[in-house]
């Protein structure tokens, strides 16, 4: 059997792939990735399980494995695949994984996945403007941070390129920089809030 990374697999279809630290994954990465799939018309979602996001303290942050671990313990939908591809390349910046990701997939349609409160500080990341240069992105509400999202500096920066209305379900195949907002019912839920709940002793719950 082919490695599912190699080969000639993954020509001609869409990805939508989904970054970050996932300590620890929960109900609102799958709910963002399970609109993702409707939405865009998505073949796959990728996790994409970083070591160590650059922009966040490594105090709290669970050990690599553990988080890797607990993502695929929480996946059950087969078209949603858990990743530790930043370790296997060696990558740190999501500009970087992007530009592997592009010439290993060549034939590939690559979609951005995030949250509003990621748009809000995108262009603290490094290199971000490639990203848009590089694949569509897809923006998913957050509360409370969808309003300062959508005048964030990023959002005016490239608010001519955005698709709206009935484009924004063909965001998969469009040519970048393209992006959407996509308004959906919000899910109030963060990892934070659950390593809280959790150092507290207490269940966490998809409203927490």
């Amino acid at each position: 059997m082919p490695h599912r990374f190699g080969g000639q697999a993954w020509t001609g279809r869409s990805v939508g792939l989904l970054g970050g630290s996932f300590n620890p994954a929960h109900e609102g990465h799958l709910h963002d990735s399970h609109l993702a799939l409707r939405k865009l018309g998505l073949d796959q979602v990728w996790w994409l399980v970083t070591p160590q996001n650059p922009l966040k303290s490594t105090k709290g942050m669970a050990p690599f494995q553990q988080r890797l671990d607990r993502a695929r313990a929480l996946v059950r939908h087969p078209r949603i695949l858990v990743t530790d591809l930043e370790t296997q390349f060696g990558t740190r910046y999501t500009a970087d994984i992007l530009k592997t990701l592009k010439q290993r997939f060549p034939r590939t349609r690559f979609v951005w996945i995030m949250g509003a409160d990621n748009l809000i500080d995108i262009h603290r990341w490094k290199n971000w403007d490639r990203i848009f240069a590089m694949v569509p992105v897809a923006v998913y509400d957050r509360p409370p941070y969808s309003l300062k999202a959508k005048t964030s500096f990023a959002a005016q920066r490239y608010a001519r390129w955005r698709k709206q209305g009935a484009e924004a379900k063909f965001l998969a195949s469009a040519s970048p920089p393209a992006w959407a907002f996509f308004h959906t019912k919000l899910k109030a839920i963060s990892s934070t809030a659950i390593r809280k709940r959790e150092l507290e002793g207490l269940p966490h719950t998809d409203h927490c």
